[in-house]
This record gives structure tokens, C-alpha cells and sequence, in this order.
């Protein structure tokens, strides 16, 4: 594009806390988007790194990590300095979203992020339950904040590619299938419209399914583990428990999964790292594809947002999880983890835009169980096309930062919202700012099954009755 649309103006600071490779492909992004004095962005990282890159743009740099002690005394000045209304953009590991947030919203702040991160310590717990290790947990956390203190100052949570944009795809994808299957209906406007019409459809449940084929002209070395986004954000979520939300479809439920005592009941977890479960999905480009089932908080948010329920009682919810195939290096590097009992190997790397040769970033969301069997609709994104809309990221990394642009327009234009999830809001807004960053969108039907092609030379403990049952996706080790 020749011209870049601005979506509002920010006149107070923005406060970008983490400078890594989202915040790196961030700050561009908000200088082209918003209307904004440059003199007003401050970076909180304590690394020197780069240093010379946020000189380029103007940007104040405070070299701090923050802590449970020191957030405070460090982020009020930062985000009450001068008129205006100051927007927090938290990009972060190892800082808690829940404090951070909750600050923001007492100072009038906006505030955004991608994930619900805790303070250090939480994912590696030993002594902890594994559900307090889970992202359920997490997320209730929030809600209890939300129904605290409702209303107030607008908190986006989890609003990256995913969590974030997959959630405003399942409701695009969702008018789709009902579109499609020549079912009457008029679009949702309420959380219960929208779950009830996913009902109808008859969807059973939702893959968030991704395949990442982006390569390096560079073999992985040994002792490195190597990602396209953040290797802190993956290890953390690869370690936690296996997570999804759990449909009202489902007829078994495997022997190492447990369920939670309190909250929405809208998920279960398996006494198992997400990042060494697989399960059977698919993608427009492999096809059938093995994933790994790691955690994400959309699995939960969604499969909640979708339930049906009638005199207090679920009636309908669709089972939901993320299918995961990461780049060919960060496969290698979780062998070469795993293989080490779980302990990090000693580098890490981000793989930048200047060194993958090719491919692309394939995220989206494979609606299945309906009448048409199943339905993939997604952002099909190139590496060329990446470098060709923004710098200082990969495939990958534009998924997210035109997510996180995306959820701050929002937040400009419904400044009292509270806070919110990525299911709370407009998708034809934020889909409509995000759409110059996605490459191809499109959505596929597909007659594969998880019973598809399956080798057969063991028996299986599987249901043939219905394809779509967890029990046919899960593959179950023989050890």
C-alpha cells in the first residue's frame, strides 16, 4: 500500500513493556497506524540490545526489568506523564498481565497484550498442582478481576494471533458453514446468539490449526533452540499441561485427563506437556497433519464463548484446541529439549526475516462436525509477502502485531469497555484493520477426517462411529 489508513490518535504515552521480536515488529506498525508525537513511546527492557533501533524511531528507552516489587514505582510515572490518556502495550515475559492490567485501569490507561503472563516461576512450579500450572487458571483469574471491576478503562487480553485473531476467524468462518449449509439465520449480535447458532450448525468442535514452513538457509546447531517468535513464550507454554476445551459431544474422555473444581467448567487437561502431545488436524498446505496440543488460552475462551446453556445447565459446547506444527527448527529443538528431561537448551534464536529463505505461516481455524464435514479458514501468509508489508518481522511475527494494531484501534474507539477478551469484540472491525497484514485469507472445506488414512497396522483404540470424537485425534502413545 501506498498510503496507510491511521486509526486514532494517541496523545498521552505508550508504554511498550518487552522489546523482543512482537515489540521489535510492533513499533513500527504503531508509528504507521496511529497519530502519535514520537517523543511520547517508552520502551521498559532492560537489555542494551536495541538500543540503536529505538533511537531510530525516537523512542525513550528505560533499561529495567520489571518485577513484583519494582512495577509499580516504575510503570505510574511512565503512564501518567503529560496530558492525554496513556496506552500500555504489554509484550512481556516473566511480568504478571493480571498486575500490570489492573495498575493501567487504575490510572486510566488502555492497555493491551498477548497472553496472560504470570510472574517468574509460575510455569516451572514443581510443587505446584498441575492446574494451577494451567492456562484455565490463569484465565479465571481474569474473569474474577472483570467481575470485580467491571466497566472502567478498555483492557484487551490475549489479543495476539492466537490467542486473538483465530477467535474473530471462528465467527467469519462460522457465518460461512451456516451460509453454506443453507441454514436461516440472521448474524449474531450476543454471545448466546452466536453460541446458538454455532449449535445449529452442528459444529462438534474447533482445531486452532497451524503449519509454519518457514526454513533458514541455516541448519539448527546443537544446544540452540530455534523458533520464529519468542523461544521464552514457547518453552513456558510447551511445559504447562496439554489444554482444551471440552465439548458436550465427547463419549470418552482419555485416562490422564483431569477437570477443574471451580469456574466455567469449560476445559479439561491432561497430565501431560502440550509440547510432547500430538493430535491428528489439518491444513490447506500439507493436508493431514500431526500438531501439538500446547495450551493456549483461546481453547478455553472459545469453547466458553460457544456454550449453550439452558436452566443453568451446558446443553451444547464444542470441544476446542490448538493443532500446532511449528517451523522444522523448533520441531528439532523440542526433540533435542525433551530428550534433555526438559531443561532449556543453552541459546536461543529467533529466526529473522533477512534469514528464511521461504515459506509461510498458515494459521486458522478448522471448524468441523457439520454437515460439510469440515471447514478451514485462515490466513495463508509468505515470508515475501511479510517483508513486503512491514519490517523487522517474519511471517509469523506479522500475524501478531497486526493483531495487537488491530486490538489497540479498538480500544481507541471503545476507550470504556473494560476489560475484554478477543471474543468480546467487533471481528468485522478488527479483522478489517488487520487484513492488509494476512496474505491469502480464505476458507477450504475438506473431507478429511482424523479416521483418514490411517496406517492400520496396530490395533487402535479408536471410535468409528464418530470421527470427530477427541479419541480418534489424540494420538495415543504405545509405551
Amino acid at each position: 500500500m501506498t498510503s496507510w489508513p491511521v486509526y486514532g490518535r494517541i496523545d498521552g504515552p505508550v508504554v511498550i513493556i518487552g522489546f523482543g521480536s512482537i515489540g521489535r515488529g510492533v513499533l513500527p506498525l504503531i508509528r504507521r497506524h496511529f497519530a502519535i508525537d514520537r517523543s511520547h513511546i517508552v520502551v521498559v527492557e532492560p537489555s542494551d540490545e536495541n538500543s540503536g533501533l529505538l533511537a531510530t524511531f525516537g523512542a525513550r528507552h528505560v533499561r529495567v526489568a520489571l518485577t513484583r516489587e519494582n512495577y509499580r514505582e516504575i510503570l505510574t510515572p511512565l503512564l501518567t506523564a503529560g496530558p492525554g490518556q496513556a496506552f500500555c502495550v504489554n509484550l512481556s515475559v516473566d511480568t504478571s498481565s493480571l498486575d500490570i492490567m489492573r495498575l493501567t485501569r487504575e490510572l486510566g490507561s488502555l492497555y493491551i497484550d498477548t497472553v496472560i503472563e504470570p510472574w517468574p516461576g509460575f510455569y516451572y512450579d514443581h510443587k505446584a498442582d498441575p492446574a494451577e500450572r494451567s492456562n484455565y487458571s490463569l484465565r479465571e483469574a481474569l474473569l474474577a478481576e472483570k467481575r470485580a471491576n467491571p466497566g472502567g478503562a478498555t483492557a484487551v487480553s490475549c489479543c495476539g494471533a492466537n490467542p486473538g485473531m483465530v477467535s474473530w476467524f471462528v465467527k467469519r468462518a462460522l457465518l460461512d458453514v451456516a451460509r453454506d449449509i443453507d441454514l436461516e439465520f440472521d448474524e449474531p449480535k450476543t454471545r448466546p446468539e452466536w453460541a446458538e447458532l454455532m449449535r445449529r450448525t452442528g459444529v462438534k468442535g474447533i482445531h486452532i490449526a497451524e503449519r509454519d514452513t518457514q526454513r533458514s538457509r541455516n541448519p539448527k546447531p546443537l544446544d540452540t533452540f530455534v523458533n520464529t517468535w519468542s523461544v521464552d513464550g514457547f518453552i513456558s507454554e510447551g511445559l504447562q499441561p496439554a489444554e482444551l476445551g471440552w465439548g458436550t459431544h465427547e463419549k470418552w474422555v482419555p485416562d490422564h485427563a483431569r477437570t477443574h473444581d471451580t469456574g466455567s467448567g469449560a476445559a479439561i487437561f491432561l497430565l501431560g506437556p502440550g509440547a510432547d502431545t500430538r493430535v491428528r488436524s489439518w491444513c490447506p498446505t500439507p493436508g493431514p497433519q500431526l500438531g501439538f496440543l500446547v495450551t493456549h488460552n483461546e481453547a478455553i475462551s472459545i469453547a466458553d464463548h460457544f456454550t449453550v446453556r439452558e436452566a443453568g445447565k451446558v446443553v451444547y459446547r464444542p470441544t476446542c484446541h490448538y493443532a500446532y506444527h511449528p517451523s522444522n527448527d523448533a520441531v528439532l529443538s523440542l526433540h533435542e529439549l525433551f530428550g534433555r528431561a526438559g531443561k532449556p537448551q543453552s541459546r536461543q534464536h529467533i529466526l529473522t526475516e533477512e534469514e528464511i529463505i521461504s515459506g509461510r505461516d498458515e494459521l486458522g481455524v478448522l471448524l468441523y462436525g457439520h454437515a460439510k464435514n469440515a471447514y478451514w479458514y485462515g490466513s495463508r501468509l509468505t515470508i515475501d509477502e511479510a517483508r513486503e508489508r512491514a519490517p523487522y518481522q517474519n511471517a509469523t511475527g506479522l500475524q501478531v502485531t497486526s493483531s495487537v494494531v488491530a486490538g489497540m484501534a479498538w480500544a481507541l474507539a471503545h476507550p470504556s469497555a473494560g476489560i475484554v477478551e478477543a471474543d468480546d469484540m467487533d471481528y468485522h472491525f478488527c479483522l478489517r484493520v488487520q487484513r492488509p497484514y494476512l496474505g491469502t485469507v480464505e476458507g477450504i472445506y475438506t473431507d478429511w477426517t482424523p479416521l483418514t488414512g490411517r496406517p492400520g497396522f496396530f490395533p487402535e483404540d479408536i471410535d468409528e462411529s464418530d470421527p470427530w470424537q477427541f479419541r480418534n485425534v489424540l494420538v495415543h502413545s504405545l509405551a
